[in-house]
């Protein structure tokens, strides 16, 4: 394969690029590398890349419409993997434009880059604050989610929905992937996770939302990457049983797809905690605070689709993810 990753400085479209090519497929990537977090940790991700024979990275961000049309057409992709987006539920009350620029306007360009250029199989992140107030657990792609709390969630859903567009409208098989909290080496830093080990190791209070009393669906990076390598060369087809008069939100009679990708088992805040502790070898002070504008208080996978149609199912512990975290955040940010 020939596969687009946006997003390939961000901490999945990292570790995606790394496993594509050891699988033996050529990568472009592309980043517009923003300072919404540290740019320096986005730089030493990519300069672990583009030494790599198959791999060339282009700095561009998706909303530059003339750019990214070039892009397609310079490049032939077979497969494209939208990473990019401008990430985070809290950031969102704070500067909501930026979301409409980079999830609504750049993920437009990606779709009428698939459409015109031949593009075999889209895959796209989503998120699992899609569900937003759908309490129903263990969250199921074929529950309706149609009442988003933060902006970024909404962006997600759209994104869903204009995929299905096009899948109907042209045929371009796409698939989106709804990830639960995501954590691993080389993770974002405005993230709980090194948030938490940040403030831990300098003997700093951490702030503990809700008490530590939510609950999420914490999944391993390398199981993350599995399950997207697993699907990237299933392109989503049409279902044959897809009823109009009762439709299915996870399906269509469109060649689109809309997958969880989680641990598929939900795990307490202080219990999440806990485990960094152990880890590091050392005790947290607890800020507990109430619950955050835009927050959900769980999130729980159900990949049952996933691994009926890939064999898909996470294989990391977390408490083995957590160390394996902790040993690269120690030598990464040199903390003794």
């Amino acid at each position: 394969m020939h596969v687009l990753v946006t997003g390939a400085a961000g901490f999945i479209g990292y570790h995606l690029s790394q496993r594509l090519l050891d699988d033996g497929h050529t990568v472009v990537g592309i980043d517009n590398c923003n300072d919404y977090y540290d740019v320096q940790l986005k730089k030493d991700r990519l300069a672990r890349l583009e030494g790599r024979p198959g791999f060339r990275f282009q700095l561009l961000d998706l909303a530059q419409t003339d750019a990214m049309l070039a892009l397609f057409a310079a490049e032939g992709f077979s497969h494209v993997v939208n990473l990019a987006a401008q990430a985070g539920v809290r950031y969102s009350l704070i500067n909501p434009a930026s979301y409409i620029q980079a999830n609504l306007v750049g993920f437009g360009n990606v779709l009428e880059g698939c459409r015109h250029h031949g593009v075999q199989h889209l895959v796209f992140a989503s998120s699992s604050s899609v569900y937003g107030l759908n309490a129903a657990q263990p969250y199921s792609e074929h529950h309706p989610v149609n009442h988003p709390v933060s902006l970024y969630a909404a962006t997600k859903k759209s994104n869903e929905l204009m995929a299905h567009a096009y899948a109907h409208l042209y045929g371009l098989p796409c698939t989106g992937l709804r990830f639960f909290t995501v954590y691993g080496p080389w993770g974002r830093p405005d993230m709980a996770l090194q948030l938490f080990a940040h403030a831990i190791m300098r003997g700093e209070a951490i702030k503990v939302f809700n008490e530590g009393r939510m609950r999420r669906d914490f999944t391993y990076i390398d199981d993350i990457v599995e399950g997207v390598v697993r699907l990237l060369d299933h392109p989503a087809q049409p279902d044959p049983g897809w009823d109009a008069s009762s439709p299915d939100p996870a399906t269509s009679c469109a060649p689109w797809r809309i997958y969880n990708i989680g641990n598929n088992q939900t795990v307490e805040l202080n219990d999440f905690i806990a485990a960094l502790e152990e880890a590091l070898g050392k005790k947290a002070i607890r800020e507990l605070l109430p619950m955050q504008p835009g927050d959900v208080k769980a999130t729980w996978a159900d990949i049952d689709d996933l691994t009926a149609a890939t064999g898909f199912a996470p294989v990391t512990p977390l408490r083995e993810g957590m160390a394996r975290f902790v040993r690269w955040f120690k030598e990464y940010y040199r903390y003794a």
